[in-house]
Formats: C-alpha cells, structure tokens, sequence
C-alpha cells in the first residue's frame, strides 16, 4: 500500500468513528464515547492534537491507555497480515 493511500486511509478511517461517536453521544444505540477514543486513537498517528489527547488521558485514566495500547497492538498485527496477505497475491 503505497505511504499516501494509507495516509489518507487512516485519516478517514479515523474522522469516521469521530463521526459515529458524535452521532452516538445523542442515539442511545451506539456508545459515542467508546467511537470517539477509537477516532481519537487513530488520528493520534497523524496529529499532534490527538497525541496530546491521548496523553492527558492516559494520565487521568491509566486504564484506558492499558486498552489503548492493547487495541493498537491489535491492530498493528492485523494490518501487517494483511498487508502480506495482499502482497502475495
């Protein structure tokens, strides 16, 4: 996957669950908070604001960086397998 592509990937990736976690804070179905910290996890690879987010919340709250890293650790071995997966074919 060329560099650009998957910049562009990430960032709509990542403004989508910013999306579905603002549309969730007013449905009672979908869990706006847990959407949001996902979008936020996602964009802190791209931007700097997210980053700083992301430290002030694992400061304030060491559980959810424990999830966090755990998620992204997660997702880092799927992208990889499928990214060889898509290489070989």
């Amino acid at each position: 996957m060329q560099p650009g592509s998957k910049r562009i990937l990430v960032l709509i990736t990542g403004w989508s669950f910013i999306l579905l976690g603002l549309v969730g804070l007013f449905l009672p179905v979908l869990q706006g908070l847990l959407f949001m910290l996902i979008g936020i996890i996602i964009l802190s690879s791209q931007y700097a604001w997210a980053r700083l987010l992301m430290a002030k919340l694992r400061k304030r709250v060491p559980a959810i960086a424990r999830l966090a890293d755990q998620a992204a650790d997660k997702a880092k071995t799927l992208l990889k397998r499928f990214s060889r997966h898509h290489s070989t074919n």
